[in-house]
């Protein structure tokens, strides 16, 4: 199929179709076809674009149609692209003829910090939509992974799941001890007044299974694994690896942000599970420290309330904050552009999101399992 655009001219409006491959094997075709469509559109008010014959594009004919599409806007001429009908090669001619039009803003020398306030609120709704926009596109991703499962980067599972899991098990396990140690002093020094240190066992146990267990370990995955995955695609966006995967047809969502939300997703509920032994060892330790129970009814006493209840309610939350977690990072690493700077910046902003959000959504499934009785 030979490269052509073919052009539908009306007094003040045209209808443009591509066919063919717009591609670097051909850009001398395509650039020849460019400057005959150029001289056909001359006096054009606006044109319709079809993309539906285009069976392969890449950066080489993307840019030379961002150019005639940027010519023809300078002489007034407004131009309509129909995405729908060839998604992909939209996507690519969109993401050209964004970098070509795109300039970094420069800060303000001086903001009133009610100005600054205000500005920030203004951004709010566009942030929430863009961030809806992008679970929405992560939702759809998974069935066409599923029907696709070549579109995703698989063998950076087994990858991830050690970086994540495996490497990141001393620093989560270590805050779980300490954070058991902290309850077990805590349940000593204030039930101790009343007599009642027989039931420190029990609250190192329900406080650490229920709460601390799973948003001690998230936060720290968080802070530890979320900036990691935010700086990674974060580089790969500003060294345009991101777009040389589009030009080669793999959509980034499938191929980038679905094997890293599985990893999360896999691995944090064992963190989780290992941190809850950690905790509880924190409590033995604190325990037989400043009081005179021994290890053996300390861990019968944690062992009679080490129920399926109490499990669970802190397991079954480990998804939905790995998730997040995942969504979060890799959010904010596409949405880089820049240089260094600007990864340092999307990393910082993926850390302190994601432990809110983990925070945020930890508080909900409290407040479900509490109005449940459970």
């Amino acid at each position: 199929m030979d490269v052509n655009i073919r052009v539908d001219r009306e007094p003040d409006h045209a209808t443009i179709v591509l066919s063919g491959p717009f591609d670097l094997a051909h850009s001398s075709k395509v650039m020849h076809a460019v400057q005959s469509a150029e001289a056909h559109l001359q006096g054009c008010h606006s044109a319709d674009i079809s993309l539906a014959q285009v069976n392969r594009i890449d950066g080489t004919g993307a840019v030379l149609l961002a150019r005639l599409l940027d010519r023809l806007a300078a002489n007034g001429c407004r131009t309509d692209i129909a995405g729908g009908e060839n998604p992909e090669a939209a996507r690519v001619l969109a993401l050209y003829r964004q970098r070509r039009t795109d300039h970094p803003s420069l800060p303000s020398r001086t903001m009133n910090p009610l100005v600054q306030l205000g500005a920030t609120a203004a951004q709010i709704p566009a942030k929430i939509n863009d961030a809806f926009d992008f679970a929405g596109r992560c939702a759809v991703a998974l069935p066409k992974a599923a029907a696709a499962p070549m579109s995703v980067d698989w063998r950076s599972l087994p990858r991830l799941m050690q970086e994540i899991g495996a490497d990141g098990l001393p620093v989560a396990s270590a805050a779980n001890l300490l954070v058991g140690i902290i309850v077990g002093f805590l349940g000593v020094s204030q039930l101790g007044r009343f007599g009642a240190v027989a039931f420190v066992p029990e609250l190192v146990v329900v406080a650490h299974f229920r709460e601390l267990a799973p948003l001690i370990t998230a936060m720290v995955v968080a802070g530890r694994s979320g900036s990691g995955l935010a700086s990674e695609i974060a580089t790969m966006k500003v060294s345009e690896e991101i777009d040389a995967l589009r030009s080669m047809g793999f959509d980034p969502v499938r191929w980038l942000v679905v094997p890293r939300c599985l990893a999360l997703v896999l691995t944090l509920p064992l963190l989780t599970w290992i941190g809850n032994a950690m905790g509880v060892a924190g409590g033995l330790a604190a325990t037989m420290v400043i009081t005179n129970m021994t290890a053996r009814a300390y861990i019968h006493a944690t062992l009679d309330h080490i129920t399926v209840a109490n499990l669970l309610v802190g397991l079954v939350k480990t998804p939905f904050l790995a998730l997040a977690i995942g969504l979060i990072a890799c959010g904010q690493g596409l949405l880089t552009q820049g240089g260094a700077a600007a990864v340092g910046s999307r990393t910082t902003n993926a850390v302190v999101q994601s432990i809110l959000g983990v925070i945020v959504i930890s508080a909900l499934f409290t407040f479900f399992f509490v109005l449940l009785g459970i």
